[in-house]
């Protein structure tokens, strides 16, 4: 296979045949570059899975895309978002006021939105400065949010959804069997949508499998923490993306329609090589836990992309929500322990 280097640059508009296109919507001041846009064909019109990130050029291309698919916004039927990250829930508003289109997610992330649309931007920052003091942030970390400006924060009025999606279900698009399943882990109600048709092409395997971003060709998705100022519950997003993935393993689809990257085949051995990846990662870290450490030692430590000085400010908040992501199933699965007293909290390898 190609690495995302050597692959050749796909069209803006590409057809998937069986009555799904896509569109590559741009995400701005992004590495990720893009969010693929599925358009669906249905016997009420077309149906847009996710929309990507709500910015002016990101809307325009969208909109350019929809009609060199032979559709315009104004005649889209409903808005199915896999989850409610900006990059794939940003634009939905604009499309249902442009169209009347509904929008569907699942409910644990219409929560999400919910509360996040009621909620204070102040709120947002100071949950975070306090959840990274705890995490044993230097202060040098914690001064920029302490200093931030509400508006600086993306995504602060996103769309409220008008369906739940509902797992397990056909959702109701007339003329097609497009099935949702449950996929927490990116997010807590992060959903693949399985298209239970004959792939067009005839590939072998069961349809084609809409992975959000649960399932990517070249990319460990991120699993953090599910951050929300306004929920104390304690999850466990790794375990639950472990389950998850296993999960989509057993459908076997012809071919993975990711929200990002490209479209692949063999989602099974896909999912193989992220559990061997998690399970990797968390053997590394209990051989760091052989000394006691805070999530932000431990991030520090930990392998990434790149070294950790050259590690942007944002990147790095996100890294230890990764880092404690992996600290949470690691305690869960009493592997790791919290050293009693500790503050800020340290943990340490259970021998």
């Amino acid at each position: 296979m190609k690495s995302s280097q050597d692959r050749e640059p796909a069209p803006a508009v590409y057809d998937h045949g069986g009555g799904v296109r896509s569109v590559r919507v741009p995400i701005p001041d992004n590495p990720l570059g893009h969010t693929l846009v599925y358009v669906v064909d249905t016997d009420r019109g077309p149906v847009l899975i996710d929309t990507g990130w709500d910015d002016p050029a990101s809307w325009d291309t969208l909109a350019s895309g929809l009609t060199a698919c032979g559709t315009s916004v104004a005649e889209i039927h409903g808005v199915v978002v896999t989850h409610h990250h900006p990059d794939h829930h940003g634009l939905s508003g604009r499309v249902r006021e442009a169209s009347g289109a509904w929008i569907a997610m699942h409910a644990a992330d219409t929560a999400v939105v919910r509360r996040t649309r009621e909620a204070r931007p102040e709120r947002w920052f100071s949950y975070m400065t306090a959840k990274l003091a705890a995490a044993g942030a230097p202060e040098e970390h914690l001064a920029p949010l302490r200093a931030a400006r509400p508006r600086t924060l993306p995504g602060l009025s996103p769309a409220l959804p008008d369906r739940d999606i509902v797992p397990g279900e056909l959702l109701g698009l007339p003329g097609r069997r497009l099935r949702a399943i449950w996929t927490p882990g990116h997010t807590p109600g992060h959903v693949c949508l399985h298209l239970e048709e004959t792939h067009p092409a005839r590939l072998p395997g069961h349809g084609r499998l809409f992975s959000g971003d649960h399932l990517l060709p070249e990319i460990t998705p991120h699993i953090g923490l599910y951050e929300d100022p306004d929920d104390t519950t304690v999850t466990d997003p790794l375990g639950d993306y472990l389950d998850s993935l296993e999960r989509v393993g057993r459908l076997a689809p012809a071919e993975v329609l990711p929200a990002h990257q490209h479209p692949f085949p063999d989602a099974a051995a896909r999912v193989r090589e992220l559990l061997a990846h998690h399970e990797t990662r968390l053997t590394d870290l209990l051989t760091l836990l052989a000394e006691p450490l805070t999530p932000w030692q431990l991030a520090e430590r930990m392998e990434w992309n790149r070294p950790w000085p050259d590690i942007p400010h944002g990147s790095r908040t996100i890294a230890v929500s990764e880092a404690e992501s992996h600290l949470r199933r690691l305690v869960k699965a009493g592997r790791a322990e919290a050293v009693p007293g500790s503050d800020p909290v340290t943990y340490v390898a259970v021998q």
